[in-house]
């Protein structure tokens, strides 16, 4: 989805913004580009409006920072909380400023920010010079809970490391913990628009044209003409961290991966499915899924 939106004009895809302090900056792992991020001349450039350069980020700080406010534990008291705590306003404002010098460096009127943290949504909320909407997509817990099993190279390292994996059991307690905590966003005023994977690869056309009006974006049929039937066709980007696809550049098949149903053991998919039953019913998912032949 995050690739899909940078297509769009006006729009800069920023990858998984909250590993680009170790990822990036310090293990110098690879832009969405292909380069290492200390080549990237998009990055060397947004560290410079940014920070002046990013050797002036004190990541020591940056990660005190986050193990004192961004954590799932915290997500209570950062939801609840009357006023925030300075170090949530100062944690947030790291991330303003590379929202703010992307924008500028891309042209943009909206950054997209792909982490998959709640709890940084929930630090996000307080920062006043950040007008945050979420994109909440949801999928079937069992598919996610079969794609943490994959064991996936990280391009990015050269293949020297791979994509963290998850038990079944363990990926159903994250799919309810990280769902219920950015839906809760909702109740606490952030602008939250809700998206079923399964929805969107059905007609994905729809799907962005709703997104972009979330964004505050106003499109022209000619926008979209990168999408073609079942497939989109995807420029070099600057993803800084996110799923190894984002080094996917040319032409991109847009299917409905239902693999998990014939590849979970149906052992593991009663188990992911019993642990999540009241929010898959929420979301409208079966409880009961017949395997694939």
């Amino acid at each position: 989805m995050e690739r899909l939106l940078g297509e769009l004009p006006g729009v800069c895809a920023l990858g998984e913004i909250v590993h680009l302090w170790q990822r990036d900056l310090r293990d110098d792992e690879r832009c969405g580009c292909g380069a290492r991020f200390s080549a990237c001349t998009f990055w060397r450039r947004v560290g410079h409006y940014a920070f002046g350069g990013w050797h002036n980020v004190d990541l020591d700080r940056v990660h005190a920072l986050r193990d004192a406010v961004e954590r799932t534990r915290y997500i209570p008291r950062l939801a609840t909380a009357v006023e925030a705590d300075e170090e949530v306003y100062e944690y947030a404002h790291f991330y303003a400023r590379v929202y703010s010098a992307a924008a500028e460096v891309a042209g943009a009127k909206v950054v997209v920010d792909s982490s998959k943290h709640p709890a940084l949504a929930h630090v996000l909320r307080w920062a006043p010079e950040i007008d945050l909407r979420v994109v909440h997509i949801v999928r079937d817990a069992r598919g996610v809970a079969y794609s943490w099993t994959k064991r996936v190279s990280r391009p990015e390292t050269d293949g020297a490391d791979e994509m963290t994996r998850y038990s079944p059991g363990r990926s159903a307690l994250l799919w309810n913990a990280h769902n219920a905590a950015f839906g809760l966003l909702a109740k606490r005023g952030v602008a939250v628009h809700r998206l079923r994977y399964e929805e969107f690869l059905a007609d994905p056309r729809s799907a962005l044209l709703t997104l972009a009006d979330f964004a505050g974006l106003r499109l022209t049929p000619g926008d979209l003409s990168f999408l073609g039937d079942g497939y989109a066709d995807l420029r070099v980007g600057h993803s800084a961290a996110g799923n190894p696809m984002r080094f996917t550049v040319g032409r991109l098949p847009l299917r409905h991966d239902d693999a998990w149903k014939k590849s979970l053991p149906r052992s593991q998919r009663r188990l992911v499915g019993t642990v999540c039953a009241p929010m898959l019913r929420a979301y409208g998912y079966p409880l009961s899924v017949e395997e694939t032949r």
